[in-house]
C-alpha cells in the first residue's frame, strides 16, 4: 500500500484524447476556414511523406487514425482538412491545464502529450465527508467530476480514473476503466515497444491479468526486467513520485469564495491578508520570504500568475504591498477577473533564515534593508535581469574575471579584493566591451607607451605603471604551448596623461615573438 503524509496515496489521471485537435478548434472557432462539424487532421512530414499525427473526433469516427498517410485518408474522405501539427503549442496548452488544476491539489503534473496527473491525497475534504472508505470514494468521484465538468466547459473532452499509483490511474483512464479493473487492461497499457506487444499476444497473453498470473522470473527471462517493473506499477506494487508542475512552497495560504469576486481591488487586499498570514507563520519559523508566487483562479478556468522576488528575506507587509503594486503596473496585460475569482492562493516558494537585528542606540537606520527594498522594487518594475550585481569569477582574463548576476540573487559568500592603504586600484571601474583600438607611440617597440591617439584626440602620458603581463588561455587551443598557437599575450599599462586622466592600455602580442607589429587597445578608464 502506498502511503504519504495524508495516509493512503490517491492519484487522479485525466486522459485528453483530442487535446491537439481541440486546440485547433478553439483557434478557428467561428472562422470560415473550419466549419463546425467538418473533420480535420493534424499532419507532419515524416520520411518525405505527410503523416497524420492526430485526428479530431469526427475524423476518428470515420476511421482516420494516427500514423496514416494523408493521401490514404483523403482517399476515404476527399474533403478532409489538414493543419500543421505543433507539439510545442500542445505542450504549452497541457501545462496551462495542469496549472489550472492546482485549484484541486498542489501536486499537479502534465504528462505529454495528452494526460494530466493529480495527487489528490488529502485534498478531497472540500467535496464531502471522508470519515469512512465509502465517503472518501464519493468525495474523490465528486472532485474528479468537477475537474471533468470544468474541462468540458473549456472545450476539452476528458476521461478520468483514480488509483493508488499514477501508472495505474493513467492506464485505466486511457481505456475507460475504473479502479479494480486493472486485470482487464490490454497488454498495450504497459507502454512497451511494438515488438514486445506482438510477442506477448503470440504467447496468448492479451490482458494484464494474464501476465499477473504468470511467474515473474519466467516473464523477465523472456521479455526483460522492464516488463516486470511496468506491470508492478499498474498493479499498485511499485510507484514513482509525481513530478509536480510547481514545487511545494515553505508556506501556503489561500482563500476560497462561494461567490466569485469580480473586483481587482478586493483580490489585491485578499493577497495582502494572505501575506500577513504567511508572515506570521514565517516569524514562528524565524524565516523571511525571498520569492512569493500568487495564483488567482477564475471560475472559467483561467489562471492569473504573479511572482515577486525580494532583495533580502523579509516579512514586511508594507514592502509586499509596494512590490505588488509595482508588479501589477509592470504587467503587459492588466488583471482581468472576467466572471470572477473563486480561489486566490499565495505561496512562499523561497525563504531564508531571518535573524533579529539590533540597530544603533543613537538611532541608526537599517541601510541594508533599504537597499534590499530598493533592489526588489526596481527589479519588479524593470524586470529580474535588468538590475544586476557583479561577482568575481575564477579567470585571469580581465573581461572574464567578473559575472553580472541578477541583484535579487543571494550575494556571493566572499568579498571583492580591495586595494589597501595608498595603493591605487589595479583594475578600472569602467571597462570597454570589446576593447577599443588606439594608435600608440613608444620609445622602443616593446617598451611603455609615451602618447596615444584615441577618438581623434592625442593624449601625452606623464607617468605609467607596468607592464602587467597576462597570458592567453593556451590550454584551450590545440598546440597551445607552441609560440603563437594558443592566442596572443597582453602587456597592460596603467597610464596617466598630462591632464591627470588615467587609462588602462594593453599591447596585444609580444613584439617580434608573436607579432611583428602588435596592436594597442584601451580597455578601461579609472575614476
Amino acid at each position: 500500500m502506498n502511503k504519504n503524509l495524508f495516509g493512503t496515496r490517491r492519484i487522479l489521471a485525466l486522459f485528453l484524447p483530442f487535446l491537439e485537435t481541440e486546440r485547433i478548434s478553439k483557434i478557428y472557432a467561428n472562422a470560415p476556414d473550419l466549419p463546425p462539424g467538418e473533420p480535420f487532421v493534424l499532419t507532419a512530414k515524416i520520411k518525405g511523406a505527410v503523416t497524420i499525427m492526430a485526428a479530431d473526433r469526427n475524423a476518428a469516427h470515420m476511421g482516420i487514425m494516427r500514423g496514416m498517410k494523408l493521401a490514404d485518408a483523403r482517399a476515404q474522405i476527399p474533403e478532409l482538412r489538414a493543419f500543421d501539427h505543433d507539439p510545442r503549442e500542445d505542450a504549452v496548452l497541457l501545462g496551462n491545464l495542469a496549472e489550472a488544476c492546482l485549484r484541486y491539489t498542489p501536486l499537479s503534473a502534465a504528462m505529454p502529450p495528452d494526460a494530466l496527473i493529480l495527487d489528490i491525497s488529502g485534498c478531497t475534504h472540500f467535496f464531502g465527508k471522508i470519515d469512512t472508505a465509502a465517503q472518501r470514494a464519493q468525495a474523490e468521484n465528486r472532485l474528479a467530476e468537477d475537474v471533468e465538468d470544468r474541462l468540458d466547459r473549456a472545450g476539452f473532452e476528458a476521461l478520468w480514473a483514480i488509483a493508488g499509483t499514477g501508472d495505474a490511474a493513467l492506464a485505466l483512464a486511457r481505456y475507460g476503466l475504473r479502479e479494480g479493473a486493472e486485470a482487464q487492461l490490454p497488454v498495450a497499457a504497459l507502454g512497451m515497444d511494438d515488438k514486445t506487444h506482438r510477442a506477448l499476444e503470440r504467447a496468448g497473453l492479451y490482458h494484464i491479468g494474464d501476465l499477473a498470473a504468470r511467474p515473474r522470473a519466467n516473464l523477465a527471462a523472456r521479455f526483460g526486467s522492464e516488463l516486470g517493473l511496468k506491470l508492478d506499477r499498474i498493479l499498485g506494487r511499485e510507484d514513482r513520485p509525481v513530478n509536480p508542475l510547481r514545487r511545494l512552497g515553505n508556506v501556503m495560504a489561500e482563500r476560497r469564495f462561494a461567490e466569485p469576486s469580480t473586483h481587482v481591488d478586493f483580490a489585491l487586499s485578499c493577497l495582502a491578508e494572505l501575506f500577513a498570514e504567511a508572515a506570521g507563520e514565517m516569524e514562528r519559523r524565524g524565516q523571511g520570504a525571498r520569492m512569493i508566487r500568487m495564483l488567482l483562479f477564475r471560475c472559467d478556468g483561467d489562471v492569473a500568475r504573479l511572482t515577486i522576488e525580494t532583495g533580502a528575506a523579509t516579512r514586511d507587509q508594507a514592502l509586499f504591498k509596494r512590490l505588488l503594486r509595482e508588479r501589477i503596473h509592470a504587467l503587459d496585460d492588466p488583471l482581468n477577473p472576467g466572471f470572477g475569482y473563486d480561489l486566490i492562493r499565495l505561496t512562499i516558494t523561497a525563504a531564508e533564515n531571518m535573524t533579529v537585528q539590533q540597530y544603533q542606540l543613537e538611532g541608526g537606520e537599517d541601510q541594508k534593508g533599504d537597499e534590499a527594498a530598493l533592489i526588489g522594487q526596481l527589479s519588479t518594475r524593470l524586470g529580474r535581469g535588468r538590475i544586476v550585481r557583479f561577482a568575481p569569477a575564477d579567470s585571469h582574463i580581465p573581461e572574464q574575471a567578473l559575472l553580472a548576476l541578477p541583484a535579487l540573487d543571494s550575494p556571493p559568500p566572499y568579498k571583492w579584493p580591495l586595494a589597501t592603504g595608498e595603493q591605487p586600484p589595479l583594475r578600472p571601474l569602467h571597462m570597454f566591451d570589446p576593447p577599443q583600438r588606439i594608435e600608440v607611440m613608444a620609445e622602443v617597440p616593446d617598451g611603455p607607451p609615451r602618447r596615444f591617439k584615441w577618438r581623434r584626440r592625442l593624449h601625452h602620458i606623464s607617468r605609467y605603471e607596468g607592464p602587467e603581463r597576462i597570458a592567453s588561455q593556451w590550454w584551450q587551443h590545440k598546440d597551445g604551448q607552441k609560440a603563437g598557437k594558443g592566442g596572443l599575450t597582453r602587456d597592460y599599462y596603467r597610464v596617466e596623461d598630462v591632464r591627470g586622466r588615467r587609462y588602462w592600455l594593453f599591447r596585444h602580442g609580444l613584439y617580434d615573438r608573436e607579432r611583428p607589429d602588435p596592436n594597442w587597445y584601451i580597455h578601461g578608464l579609472f575614476a
